[in-house]
């Protein structure tokens, strides 16, 4: 037995005429009867009542009737669930974040890929840089969101979003009164930083910033976390230089004031490895492309 003899039958109980149930599948009247007579022989059991005049159900059929239109419903959910698997529209996605990306594209992109595609469940990671690095490389990871450069040939990644880097002050700090503050005049301060390893890429731009003033920072204490790194410029224990989108964190007993001379730009970048692309990865991709260019 074939899913067309349950089509075939259900049309025929449907319409309970041959004629009409014929011109509904878009085929001739003959073998469509010829179909419904093998399906009898198959099943064991005769489905209609036949007349010259009128075609019934057999109680036999009515009850086959009501598992057959089960079964069709539920073919075509599979079906249809394997089409939205294809075009990405259902399935998992797991992704990495620095967490400083929560303070500018990531809620928004996340926002519109749940309206987008609800049927997706998203396993959300808020790790370094190196570890998506080596989470992606692990199969552990679909995208991520991290600090560039990476060193890794086999990964993937695309900008999306570049911003000045700006000096985090306790609030009564003496600088804190200044509207923008000469790179200089840090020379003498304590500085907060993360680590070289975790984001190398932002980790450079700040030493060499600091070096084209002609000093070299003196790091007293280091942090992994952006919002640590602030918590500790609230505690008073340095200054700290980031980007200005962690300014939306909102930590209290801290000032964010611009620099006098022109920043590098730190950047946002999207991960992921092209020989592990699935369809939702995909459409995430894509949609990302589509919102930050």
């Amino acid at each position: 037995m074939e899913f067309r003899h349950l089509r075939y039958f259900v049309a025929v109980a449907e319409e309970l005429h041959f004629g009409r149930a014929a011109e509904r599948l878009h085929m001739a009247q003959p073998p469509l009867s010829q179909q419904i007579r093998q399906l009898e022989e198959q099943l064991g059991f005769q489905v209609f009542h036949r007349t010259k005049r009128r075609v019934t159900l057999t109680e036999a059929g009515q009850v086959f009737l009501e598992h057959s239109q089960d079964l069709l419903q539920q073919l075509e959910r599979a079906v249809e669930a394997g089409r939205q698997a294809s075009r990405g529209e259902v399935g998992q996605l797991a992704i990495g974040f620095v967490s400083s990306a929560t303070y500018n594209v990531l809620p928004m992109i996340l926002h519109e890929f749940r309206d987008r595609f609800p049927q997706v469940n998203l396993t959300l990671r808020e790790l370094t840089t190196d570890q998506q690095v080596r989470w992606l490389a692990e199969n552990r990871l679909d995208v991520g969101f991290i600090r560039p450069p990476i060193d890794d040939a086999q990964l993937k990644t695309q900008v999306i979003l570049q911003e000045p880097l700006v000096v985090a002050l306790p609030v009564h700090h003496p600088l804190a009164a200044q509207a923008a503050i000469p790179l200089k005049s840090l020379a003498g301060e304590s500085f907060i930083l993360f680590p070289r390893r975790l984001a190398p890429g932002l980790y450079d731009q700040v030493i060499s910033l600091c070096q084209s003033a002609d000093f070299s920072p003196k790091v007293v204490q280091e942090a992994i976390q952006m919002q640590t790194i602030v918590s500790l410029v609230a505690a008073r224990m340095g200054v700290a230089i980031v980007p200005i989108s962690i300014q939306h964190l909102g930590r209290t007993g801290v000032v964010y004031r611009p620099l006098q001379e022109a920043t590098p730009q730190a950047a946002i970048a999207l991960l992921w490895h092209p020989d592990q692309l699935t369809p939702v990865s995909q459409q995430f991709l894509d949609m990302v492309h589509r919102l930050t260019h």
